[in-house]
Order: C-alpha cells, then sequence, then structure tokens
C-alpha cells in the first residue's frame, strides 16, 4: 500500500473475541436470568457471535443470515423492534452484566448479541458477474488488522464495489470485531477467501479484469484510469505495501495523487479515495 509509519496490526487493543465468544462459566450465574446460558471460550463447533446495535441490526436484515439465537437488554430490543419484528425473532432478556460477563467487560455490545453462522462465500465467478453492474473489486494482500478491513468494508459498501477478496491466511476473520468495524458492511458486501492471491489475480484477468495495484512509487496516477470493463483494485498492508509475486502480478501499479507534505494515506483511507476516484470516472463515462 502506500508507504507511512506502519499502524500496528492485529486487535489494536480491542477486546479479545474468537467467532465462537468469550469464556464460559462452568456454572450459570446466579443473577442471570432464567433461560441464559454461558457457553465455552472458542468452542469449535459453536456459533459466530455478532454484537453491537449497527451489527445487529444489519444481520437481522440480511436474509442471507441466519439466526440461532438473539439476546438483548429492553433498551436494545426497543431501539430494535422493527427489524425484530420483522424478522420474527424472539429475543431472550438478558441485562448488560450478563453480556458482559459472556463476552468480557470491555466489550462495547449496546446490548445485542446475535449467534449466527458464516455466510456463504462467493466465488471469483461470482464476483466478476457482480462487476458488470458494480464498481471495482477489491482484493487486500495481508491487510491484518480488522479496524482497516471494516473500514474497507464501509467504503466498499459506498461505493457499489463489486466485493471484497481476502486470503485465508493473513487475514482477520470475519467476526464480530470486523463487523463491529464495518457497520453493517459485512451484510452488503460479498467476501470471497482464496488460497493465494496471485492465482486470484490471474482467475480475475480470465474473466478479463484488469488488475491495478496500489503503490505510492507507480509513476501513474489513479486519476488518469478510465475504469473501462471490469476493475480489480490491490491494496497492500501498512508498511509493506504490496508484495513482490503481487506487484509482478497486476497488469499495472497507479498512485493516488497526494500533492500534501505527506505522500501517503492509512490503507483504509486509499481505499475509499480509489474506490471513489473510479465512481467519478464512471459517472463521466
Amino acid at each position: 500500500m502506500e508507504n507511512m509509519k506502519p499502524r500496528p496490526q492485529g486487535r489494536s487493543g480491542a477486546p479479545r473475541t474468537s467467532r465462537h465468544g468469550p469464556a464460559k462459566h462452568k456454572k450459570r450465574p446466579s443473577s442471570a436470568p432464567r433461560g441464559v446460558a454461558f457457553r465455552s471460550d472458542f468452542d469449535p463447533d459453536g456459533p459466530l457471535r455478532l454484537y453491537g446495535l449497527h451489527a445487529v441490526e444489519a444481520a437481522l436484515r440480511n436474509p442471507k443470515r441466519a439466526v440461532r439465537r438473539i439476546l438483548m437488554t429492553e433498551n436494545a430490543e426497543n431501539r430494535l423492534q422493527a427489524v425484530v419484528t420483522e424478522r420474527q425473532v424472539a429475543p431472550e432478556r438478558v441485562s448488560p452484566r450478563d453480556l458482559d460477563r459472556m463476552l468480557g467487560a470491555d466489550t462495547v455490545h449496546q446490548g445485542a448479541l446475535l449467534e449466527t453462522e458464516p455466510l456463504d462465500e462467493p466465488s471469483l465467478a461470482d464476483l466478476a458477474t457482480k462487476a458488470d453492474t458494480a464498481g471495482p473489486i477489491v482484493l487486500l494482500d495481508q491487510v491484518t488488522d480488522p479496524h482497516n478491513v471494516g473500514a474497507i468494508l464501509r467504503s466498499c459498501a459506498v461505493f457499489d464495489a463489486g466485493g471484497l477478496v481476502m486470503t485465508r491466511r493473513h487475514s482477520p476473520p470475519l467476526d464480530a470485531t470486523l463487523a463491529k468495524s464495518a457497520s453493517g458492511a459485512l451484510e452488503l458486501v460479498d467476501v470471497a477467501l482464496v488460497q493465494n492471491l496471485a492465482r486470484a489475480i490471474d482467475e480475475l484477468k480470465e474473466h478479463a479484469f484488469t488488475v491495478l495495484g496500489l503503490d505510492g512509487e507507480a509513476p501513474t496516477l489513479i486519476e488518469e484510469e478510465t475504469f473501462a470493463g471490469r476493475v480489480a483494485l490491490v491494496l497492500g498492508a501498512e508498511g509493506k505495501g504490496l508484495r513482490e509475486l503481487t506487484r509482478q502480478s497486476c497488469d499495472r501499479l497507479v498512485r493516488i495523487g497526494a500533492p500534501g507534505p505527506l505522500a501517503s494515506l492509512n490503507v483504509s483511507n486509499a481505499a475509499a479515495v480509489a474506490l471513489h476516484a473510479s465512481a467519478w470516472r464512471q459517472r463521466q463515462g
């Protein structure tokens, strides 16, 4: 990506949660309401947990998102009453302290917790078809910070990107931390996970994509691109930028015009600028 002093990758101090939830109490706390069970820590067969009002509301509005169990405080249920009624689900009533025990006292759950399943993954061919009526596909080369990826998903939703592609390794899980950072965009943007990014780029080329890699040292400005036909944008991790094999796999490298004293952007901001440039070009015809 456009090189700048790297932002720490990983959880960035966020509460540690897995897709399967935090620690289990061997005994249900005496203050827990009747019927509320406290699940084990990292149960490999357990559900994916999403929390926070925006993330839970977006998940409930997504007909593709299964609802296994939903826990809400009275206040959260009142705020989400419309979507709860529309989805025809019956939340289990809990207190904020119950959710603190389940998720950790530092978790900003806003009184809402949904237990669900991961969404079905689209294929690259699926994303190629969608790109015919949407914006570019965005590919991430080892961007590991879930907050950055969540922000990129938001930009993909705002600018109607054709989808997001990440590697199965060296990418954050599609869990509650990322979903909360995405503010509902995880339910709106198709995310494909691939084993090898270079092979994924080659496959996209077989689907007639032009693949543009963002690089702060590239000779060509992204603003000069026409964005005609199917386009894929590849962004690298903070600090490291695009790996060499990824750079070689792209059709060409482009940079964002930066007349200011700093010549680079955070990866999520760069994604937003690149998608805006594409949307502007497409509007110009």
